[in-house]
């Protein structure tokens, strides 16, 4: 069964090496982020994994045509790109190999390379190559498996059917179900290319190795990134590496992916390649705690602490993140093979790509461009919203995922700084600071301004510009973090961090320093901070949800002050006072609709109490008649210890939760004892079930060993003891017992 002719296989192996995703002449590029006709969003990644390459793209009215087929020339092509070999192409140019492929056709140097260099194809058997012949899947496949270093005699089988029947075994053809003779479409290109760059060579290498150095298990965390020497539009990763473009800008559809990134030898970013092991889901958020995100649709998902978490090309973990993960907010979560979640994305997965700026109170004008004339839901600023819930100047951008409208009235006021490329079409702009990426939408409004005006931005829920506006009508709020007399730095609850000037006394640094502020700025580099002024009033009712007779949004973000003035975020249910007198309420801001949107609580009525092991001395008088009030030394850590006078009969050598204001102790509870718990019921370190119940451990939780009276740490505990007593309070272990 070897006999074949000879050069049909030649021929078919020409037509595979070709480019599969090559254009066409009138194909154009330029950081297309997604194309109308295509929607899948796996043909979506392989597409802009291999349009970085310069083995496909788009055409310039914005379509990718998944559906047009791909001639031999243009196959060609494609492949000399994915096998990243087109910088030789200046050595076959003036070469004739074939007769019908002169130096004056357009694709003489990649046919040319193909066949010469790579000798991955060949002609036909009348010697010609006939460039535009469409390229079948038997052609395109062989070709492929040749680029991986197979050989009719690696094969040795009827021709296609050994190479067919191989790139089934090491997954080139993965997802492609195709006759031999069939006509190779864009689409199908696109699936082939995307599998050449997940297979191993006939050595067992990683193909992608053999073009170029592989960055692995890389989580792709920006594409918008600055280098240290000004090259804008790099990639950016999780572990802080910055890494310029080799060849065309990311459009960020990539981001908050785990793959390899994949360098040329310059050190450049060839493409960034997305493991397939891994799956994703987006997911709006209806409820988090430590342990558990639970969706709008009810799903619920097994989080632990040490999860990464990446917002605005940033990480933290869950751990630090899901307090602020409010109701409405879309994440996307990334699987492991066995469905647990190795990390989080903040956002949608993908950056918008057009907006719509609302053009007054109510109106819905636009919105049909962005997500068609019905069927999507609306959500502003990540709850659940109406048409009439618009006002002008919101910013509108369509999520597919979720099929929502999503609305964000983020305006941040300062001092047009700088652009690039130029001021007519700027793709970043700097204010605060702070470069931004800009929507094409956003052109005709910003081309009204020039370098040092005073000037509004319009965000989108992912913090690109949508439009400007002049003057300073901005609304952003942040938690000043650290403010002197000369400066300030200050994030923003928008997720941006911005930095600058200021010219304030130290008293005045002091008061700011940890704070709610609003932030403006009205001169190059320098920032205005103004504490808010409240919108509400009333005792807070956690359990009707009201501040006085205000509603609270769904998604309300509350913060704590601590003793030392700054500012920590804590969920509304974790909140252990029912209600919060007006006393208790330093700042109350509403939303468009009215709604309490913001909270900051005093030191005294947060999430936090402060628990600690109590030793208490109760009130007596003395044999020459003096009284002496009751005390109370609270230990709650090595070399932490406070002392109140107190009037309150506090049980002694007790674990207790104590509220208080200032020096003054406001309240106290006693702690739930759970006796004899096994270190096999904890699921990590941020929850242990006892009883049925599973309980949160916060990353602050208490560590007592009794049998020498000392703190130590949560691992040193389960070190020390092979079961512990939990000492709860409101769902969650405050402290734990050994010894």
């Amino acid at each position: 069964m070897k006999r074949r002719t000879r050069l049909l296989a030649l021929v078919l192996t020409v037509c595979m090496a070709v480019s599969l995703l090559a254009m066409p002449a009138g194909a154009v590029t330029a950081g297309t982020a997604t194309f109308s006709d295509v929607t899948d969003s796996s043909s979506v990644t392989a597409i802009e994994t291999l349009r970085l390459m310069g083995v496909l793209d788009g055409y310039s009215n914005g379509t990718f045509r998944p559906n047009g087929t791909l001639t031999r020339a243009q196959f060609c092509k494609m492949a000399v790109y994915a096998c990243n070999a087109a910088s030789r192409l200046g050595n076959y140019r003036s070469t004739t190999i074939f007769p019908d492929v002169k130096p004056s056709h357009w694709a003489s140097s990649y046919i040319n390379l193909a066949a010469k260099g790579q000798k991955i194809i060949a002609g036909y058997a009348d010697g010609y190559f006939h460039p535009n012949n469409a390229v079948t899947y038997a052609q395109a496949v062989t070709i492929l498996m040749r680029v991986l270093g197979y050989t009719d005699e690696v094969i040795g089988s009827v021709w296609p059917d050994g190479y067919l029947a191989q790139a089934q075994t090491i997954g080139l053809s993965k997802g492609l179900n195709l006759s031999a003779q069939a006509k190779l479409t864009r689409e199908h290109a696109a699936t082939l290319f995307y599998n050449l760059l997940h297979c191993k060579t006939k050595d067992s290498k990683d193909y992608v190795s053999t073009i170029g150095t592989p960055v692995e298990n890389a989580v792709l965390v920006s594409s918008d990134a600055t280098a240290a020497n000004g090259a804008a539009g790099c990639m950016q990763l999780a572990s802080g590496s910055i890494y310029p473009m080799a060849n065309k800008s990311s459009s960020g559809i990539l981001n908050g992916r785990k793959g390899t990134l994949v360098l040329d030898a310059a050190g450049n970013a060839l493409t960034f390649v997305p493991d397939n092991t891994e799956s994703s889901v987006i997911v709006m958020v209806a409820e988090t705690s430590a342990t558990l995100l639970k969706d709008s649709n009810g799903r619920k998902y097994v989080m632990t602490s040490d999860i990464p978490v990446y917002n605005n090309g940033a990480q933290t973990n869950w751990g630090a993140s899901y307090s602020w993960l409010g109701a409405g907010t879309t994440v996307t979560l990334y699987t492991s093979a066995s469905g647990s979640v190795d990390y989080v994305i903040v956002g949608g997965g993908t950056a918008a790509s057009k907006a719509v700026i609302i053009g007054a109170n109510g109106s819905t004008v636009g919105l049909s461009a962005l997500a068609g004339t019905s069927g999507y839901t609306i959500f502003k600023d990540g709850v659940a919203a109406t048409a009439g819930d618009l006002r002008q100047n919101d910013v509108a951008t369509y999520s597919s995922a979720t099929n929502t409208i999503r609305v964000c009235d983020n305006k941040l006021s300062g001092i047009y700084e700088n652009c690039s490329p130029s001021l007519n079409e700027p793709t970043s702009i700097t204010v605060m600071g702070h470069p931004f990426t800009v929507l094409a939408s956003a052109w005709d409004t910003l081309s009204k301004f020039k370098l040092g005006d005073q000037i509004t931005l319009l965000l989108t829920e992912d913090n690109q510009v949508a439009g400007a506006v002049s003057g300073n009508t901005g609304n952003v709020l942040g938690i000043a973090t650290s403010v002197t007399s000369s400066s300030a730095t200050v994030e923003l609850l928008c997720g941006i961090t911005v930095k600058g000037t200021v010219a304030i006394s130290e008293n005045t640094a002091s008061q700011l320093n940890g704070a709610l502020v609003n932030v403006s700025s009205g001169k190059k580099d320098y920032l205005t901070l103004i504490r808010p002024t409240s919108k509400a009033s009333g005792t807070l009712d956690v359990t009707a949800k009201k501040l006085g007779s205000t509603a609270l949004r769904d998604n309300v973000i509350i913060y704590q002050r601590d003793n030392a003035g700054k500012l920590s975020m804590v969920n509304l249910s974790s909140l252990t006072n029912a209600t919060i007198p007006a006393s208790g309420i330093i700042y109350a801001g509403t939303d468009w609709a009215g709604r309490v949107s913001v909270v900051v609580l005093g030191d005294a009525y947060g999430g936090t109490y402060l628990f600690g092991l109590a030793d208490y001395v109760a009130s007596y008088t003395d044999s020459s008649g003096v009284f002496h009030p009751g005390t109370l030394k609270l230990t709650y850590g090595n070399g932490l210890v406070k002392t109140f006078e107190t009037g309150y009969a506090i049980p002694d050598d007790t674990f207790v939760g104590l509220t208080f204001e200032g020096s003054s102790l406001t309240g106290y509870v006693s702690l739930a004892k759970i006796s004899g718990i096994s270190n096999n019921a904890w699921l990590g370190e941020t929850a242990v079930t006892a009883g049925g119940v599973t309980y949160t451990v916060p990353s602050s939780v208490l560590c007592y060993n009794r049998a020498n009276k000392s703190w130590l740490t949560l691992s040193e505990a389960h070190a020390f003891s092979t079961t512990c007593n939990l000492y709860v309070y409101g769902g969650a272990v405050r402290v734990v017992e050994v010894g």
